[in-house]
């Protein structure tokens, strides 16, 4: 490749090299090839081993590799061979030879990347797969939890302290039902509807679980302002952007402590603004902002952070899919997020909604009235909580309710007298018998029944699986009393 003399001036070129670097030879002879072929940022330590190896004081490595620089500013790493160059009076300088290894390297780095992710995708599925198996039974729990509070809180004064506390939990059981809803959607990759919604209370709501988990050595300020427009997003979504944000926040201060803000407000933005990135319009937005005084973003990295995988935590702290969640979650709002980090200083992470003219109610208002019938109604499942609690709840609204915990016990009775019910409701994951092929069955026997699917999760079934059977509605638990008695009255009146 080439040969250098002992202040390292390139002293001959060949073909081959003049080709890799992008010179000819009279370019290159004659020039220092530590200043001018290689990144700063190795230079002066190799051109010090040369001078050492020079000097004789070190010995020569036969074999390694290094990243050289072209005259058009590309980088190509080299596998080099050496030979120094002596004559009676000592050394003289160098011979090279190089092999241009830099697609090799790729393709190593590539497999290596890819079989990063293969395993991290491997252990996500794992844990979707545990994530499934989990939410059909917690999902009874928070249905009895929702369907007792709700019962409990009709036969209660409205004013009465009780009332409220109960309103609380209530509250609570939604919450948990969204974060199992959240869990399952993310290991299934499913959709979530969005709605028209404000995020203010949702934002508040994550704050006053973040004050119960976070370490007392951060100092959580907010700034939100209620009046921030309607977004069209997923509540579990912008609970979800605000969770994996600001754990990141706390593990950047995790252990010298430090501040969290996290603000909201609606904003104007030009497009010549600075704060929105090429391609992307101006508008109204809704803002949230977290920033944290911990130890920043290397610039290195910072156009990784929101890659999947991406993770600069230790083993067990961290998928490297946070950030890359809330990346998807904002572009799929129609948004964009921004990041501004100086190293020791903090980062702060600009997330961008826009705001919608069509708004939704500023307050999730309680149903007037919920609806009531006279049919007579088949109820399965295999929980026992679940079964007596409906079957009292359904009493309440009218219907006559036969319960049975197994679906051989309920097919036995829809056989003996199948024209007695005018609805079925069953559970999917019942041992014996599975809800879908329950209504398989049920329908093979009377094709016009209608029945209401119900689950907490199942791998093998799916609304559209379940509807090609002749399923009128396929629902996910836990469910309210308001949501069930609406979707009773919607099957049967279109059934009828």
């Amino acid at each position: 490749m080439g040969a250098l003399n002992s202040a390292g001036e390139i002293i001959v070129m060949n073909q081959k090299g003049c080709q890799l670097l992008n010179v000819t030879e009279e370019q290159a002879v004659g020039k220092n090839w530590f200043d001018c072929y290689l990144p700063r940022n190795i230079s002066r330590e190799i051109k010090n081993v040369f001078n050492q190896l020079m000097a004789g004081e070190t010995e020569p490595v036969e074999y390694y590799e290094n990243p050289v620089v072209t005259s058009d500013g590309k980088e190509r790493i080299i596998a080099f061979h050496n030979t120094l160059l002596t004559d009676e009076k000592g050394i003289k300088g160098i011979l090279f030879s190089g092999l241009d290894i830099t697609e090799r390297k790729k393709a190593e780095e590539e497999k290596a990347k890819m079989e990063a992710q293969l395993r991290q995708a491997q252990k996500m599925e794992a844990i979707g797969t545990l994530a499934g198996g989990i939410a059909h039974d917690f999902n009874n729990i928070l249905g009895a939890i929702i369907g007792y509070s709700e019962m409990a809180i009709e036969a209660l004064p409205p004013d009465s302290t009780v009332t409220r506390n109960l309103g609380e939990v209530l509250k609570a059981g939604f919450r948990a039902k969204d974060l199992v809803t959240q869990i399952l959607a993310f290991s299934r990759q499913a959709n979530i509807d969005p709605i028209y919604l404000r995020p203010a209370s949702i934002i508040k709501e994550g704050v006053k679980l973040l004050r119960s988990s976070i370490p007392t050595t951060i100092d959580i300020h907010e700034d939100i302002d209620a009046k921030t427009g309607v977004i069209l997003a997923a509540p579990t979504q912008i609970h979800q952007i605000l969770m994996n944000l600001c754990t990141n926040a706390f593990h950047a201060m995790e252990e010298h402590g430090g501040t969290l803000l996290i603000s909201l407000h609606e904003i104007e933005l030009d497009p010549e603004n600075s704060d929105i990135p090429p391609g992307a319009a101006g508008g109204t937005f809704a803002r949230l902002t977290v920033h944290d005084s911990g130890t920043g973003i290397d610039p290195m990295i910072k156009n990784s952070i929101f890659d999947p995988y991406f993770t600069t935590k230790e083993a067990g702290k961290g998928t490297g899919m946070g950030l890359a969640i809330v990346h998807g979650i904002v572009k799929t709002c129609g948004g964009f997020i921004v990041c501004e980090s100086v190293l020791g200083r903090g980062t702060t992470f600009k997330v961008f909604l826009p705001v919608v003219t069509q708004h939704g109610p500023d307050e999730v208002k309680i149903l007037d009235c919920i609806p009531t019938g006279k049919e007579r109604i088949l109820f399965v499942d295999d929980e026992a909580l679940i079964a007596d609690m409906a079957k009292e709840i359904l009493e309440k609204l009218g219907y006559t309710v036969t319960v049975r915990k197994s679906g051989p016990a309920a097919l036995e009775t829809f056989q003996n007298q199948p024209g007695k019910f005018d609805l079925v409701i069953t559970d999917q994951t019942m041992p014996g018998m599975t809800g879908v092929e329950l209504s398989r069955r049920m329908l093979q026997i009377r094709p016009d029944i209608p029945i209401i699917l119900c689950t907490g999760y199942s791998s093998t079934a799916s609304e559209s699986a379940a509807k090609s059977l002749g399923v009128k509605e396929f629902v996910f638990k836990p469910i309210s009393i308001r949501h069930m008695a609406r979707l009773i009255r919607k099957v049967l009146e279109t059934s009828s």
